[in-house]
């Protein structure tokens, strides 16, 4: 779900799914006839597809990021969370690496996001004391990233992260400058194995679903020009290309 709010009103709700796969067991057998790690299947997953995009493990470039932050809490499985290659082609508006202590608590989620011009930048939400990262926590961080060009680089994102046993909710609101809620963005959905029969269901049940996704990108911005909300040119990416939540509090 993602829902405009000014200056002009614009919203829309699509059927999507994403993989939710532990880095642990990706190369432990967990391909079937549907879905390929690293290489091509109908549905895929590649390591240079994250990460530094170079091919290299995705493990090393995550727990260098916590090292970075300081954050060692977090020392047992990551799992990440992202769409797949559908016939070789993906496009991830964002994809969510949660990071787990040895006692499966939640420590920390880094939100790896891309836009449309081929840059990506990584938002990191952790306590500062590195707790637990409870259901009702948010954590609101400064708007680093250029991803749409009709909102202005500035103001500053509430993430809040459900996470049970069956389930996972991802909240991002963007907040403007002034304090005015600008944006809202929610991806839910409903755990189930990666099996091949889900595979095969998840397939043929949103066909081409990477290919929709960046057409379905267009057509909003599309819309966006036909209610002449202002277009805004990409400025230069900020570095660094990772930045952590600037703190975080209880919801209201």
């Amino acid at each position: 779900m993602h829902k405009r709010l000014f200056p002009k009103v614009n919203q829309f709700k699509y059927k999507i799914y994403y993989l939710s796969l532990p880095l642990s067991k990706i190369n432990q057998g967990i391909e079937n006839k549907y879905f390929k790690t690293n290489r091509w299947g109908l549905l895929s997953f590649y390591n240079k597809d994250h990460g530094q995009r170079d091919n290299s493990a995705p493990q090393e470039w995550v727990q260098n990021i916590l090292h970075e932050h300081d954050i060692d809490k977090a020392d047992g499985e990551i799992t990440l969370i992202t769409m797949p290659r559908v016939f070789g082609y993906v496009f991830n508006p964002v994809s969510f690496w949660y990071c787990y202590d040895k006692n499966k608590a939640l420590r920390a989620v880094i939100c790896e996001v891309n836009n449309t011009f081929g840059e990506t930048h990584s938002y990191i939400c952790a306590h500062e004391d590195q707790s637990e990262i409870k259901n009702d926590d948010i954590f609101i961080g400064k708007k680093a990233f250029h991803v749409s060009p009709f909102i202005e680089r500035d103001g500053y994102y509430n993430f809040q992260f459900i996470n049970t046993e069956h389930k996972i909710s991802v909240t991002i609101n963007l907040f403007d400058a002034n304090d005015r809620k600008l944006l809202l963005t929610n991806i839910t959905g409903e755990l189930s194995p990666l099996s091949k029969n889900n595979c095969k269901k998840a397939f043929f049940a949103y066909p081409l679903i990477t290919f929709k996704s960046i057409f379905l990108i267009h057509w909003q911005a599309m819309k966006l020009l036909w209610k002449r909300v202002v277009y805004i040119h990409k400025p230069t990416q900020i570095e660094p290309k990772t930045t952590k939540t600037l703190e975080s509090k209880k919801k209201e």
